[in-house]
């Protein structure tokens, strides 16, 4: 991050290889040297940091911040000091949503970070919060009596029904080990991580499951970031930087990620009794090279119906790891061009939204990153070749001056165009002392409207409104919180309460949802799935996926606008078990439960069950 390409601490190339020594000495201070250019700062018209101002008065009101009256803001997330002198205090916090009560509203996951005294028992350690959907707006902590506190230092987690019963369990990545929380069907969980094999150690980032060998069985991927030794803590000036003196334009920061050792991978195949197995080194995607892995996602990109698999790693390249069907991957980080941007250079990948932006049946790739650099927007040629148009589609200049963590394309007026948003926050709060650079440590969100042309355009942020909200926003999570076809979003914020964007877009298009059951030979929470969607003239996919964004992980449901359409269309669901269905939808504006091979056995109107909905739908096409 922070210059092109450089991650966290921009100055901090320190070096450390034996054959380089201590860091390099830059003119005017101690430190090491940057690459590529400082950009220049950006002010609206009060002067203020483009970050944290640029608000319109008038406009459309896309979102709403209703965290406090959703009973939200009870709680709040916490880690380290507020100095920020360790680059364990600036990563994470992620989001998950999770129905774990399978009630048909989803519940809400907020992870939480720790302190120094609470790693030495000196003080009672910062919690997690497990928020429960109440169907009236509002939400209650459920955290104990579901036990899910994680009283670790957290960073992000992932949702998946792990042992094909039906119920969504919940993966959390940790500084230490990792919790792999089962779920019990009556409210609770069981942290079955060490039984499972699965809790990693080190610091684990990212987390996604998918069913890379088809066996109906969700494997699982956990990336490693920084290994850090809080012995021989990798301060400012200290022995384990090589006494070197890490500065961003000149001011002291915290060191990393550059110059510190990286974590490695893990992938661990689900062997259907509870247990898994790491078989990273032996497919070569344990990441031999060190990186600094932060999100991860399977996902199909080359449309041969095998999860392929995408890491985000920050100021370095990313990787991109073809499943080659046999059970085997494929790296294809450089061939496929999602290593590096359209310079030829790594950047400081942070999140992963994935999605059908041109609605071609392609999965395209955004990855957020750090100032000074532009979030990328990889284009897919359908065949798992990337080319960066972050320029062309327009989301480049705009993004420049912002840290981005959170992503994610959401169709937030239901036009059948996948929109997309981003969630920023600087990791150095000395930016704040700093005017003249033109930043803000706390930073606002950034909506772009699909334009239907390959090209987006920046929504203002009206004043009072959700996209006006500045925070330290790091995880995001996206979904139909409340049942009413439109999608809203959750977003975990460094050292503060969550916000909850309720989307309040008064547009009046349809929609259709879908809660997808797989069948005996497809992971039962139906985890790689792909949906096509023909309605309204056009042809949208949705993939059902576990994780992304920035170490978080989205509603299942696939989710389809359709404009001012009243045909709800028909539906293509390509099973992860290689099964193709198809299904003529009767009505819009309904959340179907779909069950493979057994058709549509249920809807949701209104938040209620439909009562003219007949008793099974039509499947064809098996």
């Amino acid at each position: 991050m922070g210059f092109r390409g450089l991650g966290f601490s921009v100055l901090f190339m320190l070096l450390v290889s034996p054959a380089r020594g201590a860091a390099q000495t830059q003119a005017g201070g101690m430190g090491g040297m940057a690459t590529g250019s400082q950009g220049a700062a950006v002010y609206d018209a009060q002067h203020r940091p483009i970050t944290a101002g640029g608000f319109v008065k008038n406009g459309p009101i896309i979102f709403q911040d209703i965290a406090k009256q959703a009973g939200l803001t009870s709680w709040r997330h916490k880690a380290g000091t507020p100095a920020k002198k360790l680059i364990l205090e600036a990563k994470g916090p992620g989001v998950c949503l999770i129905d774990y009560d399978n009630d048909g509203w989803l519940d809400i996951y907020l992870v939480n970070g720790s302190t120094y005294d609470a790693l030495e028992g000196k003080e009672t350690p910062p919690h997690a919060a497990l928020f429960h959907n109440n169907h009236d707006g509002t939400f209650t902590d459920v955290t104990a009596k579901a036990g899910v506190a994680n009283d670790r230092w957290g960073y992000g987690c992932a949702v998946a029904d792990f042992n094909n019963d039906g119920w969504p369990d919940l993966y959390v990545t940790n500084y230490g080990q990792n919790r792999l929380y089962r779920n019990n069907h009556d409210g609770t969980f069981t942290d079955v991580a060490e039984k499972a094999g699965v809790t990693v150690g080190g610091w684990s980032a990212g987390a996604t499951f998918g069913d890379y060998d088809g066996d109906g069985n969700l494997d699982l991927f956990v990336d490693g970031y920084v290994h850090l030794d809080l012995a021989n803590a990798p301060y400012s000036g200290s022995k384990a930087v090589g006494y070197a003196f890490c500065q961003y334009r000149g001011a002291s920061v915290m060191c990393g990620p550059r110059g510190l050792q990286g974590e490695h991978d893990h992938l661990f195949h689900n062997n259907g009794d509870g247990t898994f197995t790491d078989v990273s080194k032996k497919l070569g995607v344990d990441d031999p090279n060190g990186y600094y892995g932060l999100d991860a996602l399977f996902a199909d990109v080359n449309n041969d119906g095998k999860p392929d698999l995408l890491v985000a790693n920050d100021s370095t390249p990313n990787y991109l790891y073809i499943n080659k069907g046999n059970g085997t991957f494929e790296d294809d980080s450089y061939l496929s061009g999602f290593a590096l941007n359209e310079s030829g250079r790594e950047v400081a990948n942070m999140g992963l939204a994935v999605g059908d932006y041109e609605n071609n049946g392609h999965l395209d790739v955004v990855s957020t990153t750090f100032s000074d650099d532009y979030t990328v927007l990889f284009k897919n040629d359908g065949q798992g070749n990337f080319t960066d148009v972050s320029y062309r589609a327009g989301i480049a200049v705009p993004t420049i001056p912002f840290v981005s963590f959170g992503d994610g394309f959401l169709d937030y007026d239901n036009d059948g165009w996948k929109d997309l948003l981003i969630i920023n926050g600087h990791v150095y709060p000395q930016v704040d002392q700093h005017p003249e650079w033109g930043m803000s440590y706390a930073q606002r969100p950034l909506l772009f409207h699909n334009d239907k042309n390959g090209e987006f355009s920046l929504v203002p942020a009206v004043e009072n409104t959700g996209l006006a909200v500045v925070s330290v926003g790091r995880g995001a999570a996206f979904g139909d919180l409340f049942n009413d076809g439109k999608i809203d979003v959750v977003i975990n914020n460094m050292d503060g309460v969550p916000i909850l964007l309720r989307n309040v877009n008064p547009d009046h298009h349809h929609w259709v949802e879908m809660k997808l059951i797989g069948g005996p030979k497809s992971p039962r929470d139906a985890v790689g799935t792909t949906v096509y969607l023909t309605a309204n003239g056009m042809r949208q996919r949705e993939d059902v996926l576990s994780g992304g964004s920035y170490l978080s992980s989205n509603d299942f449901r696939p989710h389809f606008g359709l404009g001012d359409a009243t045909n709800a269309g028909t539906a293509e669901i390509h099973w992860p078990d290689g099964v193709k269905e198809t299904l003529k939808l009767p009505a819009v504006d309904r959340i179907y439960t779909i069950i493979e091979g057994k058709g549509i056995v249920g809807a949701m109107c209104n938040g209620k069950a439909c009562p003219d909905l007949p008793a099974h739908g039509a499947a064809a096409g098996k």
